[in-house]
């Protein structure tokens, strides 16, 4: 059964002067899911998260939260709380005093308070530090006070703001796996903004792909990779190879494009994006892992081409191939898992490429 609305978010837009930072804007995020804005610097993501926080008022249409609108509700008032990427601990104030400061305008009691503290620092596995200074904390233990502080709140929306990326490569791997777990122990709607695709792939529910202040596609994880709506999403979202192709012919089962550097493929129609006009079709995408090289002469693929290394990077578990296809100016990217006994194929090497029709995506 679907979860019910948590957000409505109905053609909104945001203005500042003369620039248009969001246009029309159309989302339901659903209560209990964990929902990431993605897209490049200047999309308008973090705008749109500080108008739902109440940081920022629409310049046209509306807000809903847990059904009520929120217009002219200042932040303090809405029930959702926000972690910054930044942080905004206060130096000053121990681990308990950072996470209990909301709590005061509640006129707890201080046995209250303390209580509501030492349960959120035990969601976030700080069980014990209330007593430590801010300025003692490595910035793992900073992004979980300041996760605790907003959780303390009881808000019905956590919004994060790329509360990741201060920390290095491996924390931030381990906060990632962290904060998805915790989000699904809790049940509370989460909403990340970040611009980094693995990111969001690895953490969210749904996805936003946001583009010159709007929304580009909106989808699950898989879904956005397996099936980009548009070229620029499909190039946003991990790495595609892109090469030009024509329809050849259209029947009721599907279409048959051409594709000059690797052959012909007939593609089913429950894979044709709705509303493509397949005789407009130029250039189709494959991603690096669809493609395979042929190391073996007993090895065979659905499909083949020959093609020449032109360059190798390698990272230890996987072998990323830049490989120019035969006859063609066309290069693509291979991506190879390196097991037991396979060697490294060298610039120059003549290779043998396999693919299949199901690996070919099209574009609206």
């Amino acid at each position: 059964m679907t979860a019910r609305p948590i957000i409505e978010l109905r053609n909104l837009s945001k203005s500042f002067g003369a620039v248009q930072a969001l246009r029309g804007i159309d989302a339901t995020i659903r209560e209990g899911e964990f929902f990431s804005l993605l897209g490049p610097s200047g999309c308008g993501k973090t705008t749109l998260l500080r108008m739902i926080a109440g940081f920022e008022a629409p310049s046209g249409g509306s807000i809903v939260i847990d059904g009520k609108p929120m217009d002219g509700i200042p932040a303090n008032h809405r029930p959702t709380n926000m972690v910054f990427q930044s942080y905004a601990i206060f130096p000053h104030l121990s681990v308990a005093g950072n996470v209990g400061y909301g709590l005061k305008r509640k006129k707890l009691s201080r046995a209250e308070i303390a209580a509501e503290v030492e349960a959120a620092l035990e969601k976030v596995d700080l069980a014990g530090y209330g007593s430590r200074a801010a300025h003692e904390l490595s910035g793992g233990q900073r992004q979980r006070v300041a996760l605790a502080r907003a959780l303390v709140m009881r808000p019905k929306v956590v919004l994060l703001d790329e509360p990741l990326s201060a920390l290095d490569k491996k924390l931030r791997e381990q906060m990632q796996v962290e904060l998805r777990a915790l989000q699904q122990s809790l049940g509370i709607t989460f909403i990340l903004v970040t611009h980094d695709q693995e990111e969001a792939l690895i953490m969210s529910d749904r996805i936003a792909v946001m583009f010159d202040g709007q929304i580009a596609q909106m989808a699950s994880p898989e879904e956005l990779y397996r099936t980009p709506r548009t070229r620029r999403v499909a190039s946003f979202i991990g790495v595609m190879n892109f090469l030009p192709a024509r329809m050849k012919g259209e029947s009721p089962e599907g279409i048959e494009i051409d594709i000059p550097a690797l052959g012909s493929a007939r593609i089913p129609r429950d894979r044709v994006p709705e509303g493509l006009r397949p005789e407009r079709i130029e250039s189709i995408g494959i991603r690096p892992e669809m493609l395979t090289i042929l190391f073996d002469e007993a090895n065979s693929a659905e499909r083949e081409a020959e093609g020449q290394v032109v360059a190798n990077s390698y990272y230890g578990d996987m072998t990323y191939y830049d490989v120019r296809l035969a006859g063609q100016e066309a290069q693509v990217t291979i991506s190879m898992r390196n097991t037991a006994g396979r060697s490294v194929a060298r610039p120059g090497t003549t290779v043998r490429v396999g693919w299949g029709a199901e690996s070919v995506v099209l574009f609206d």
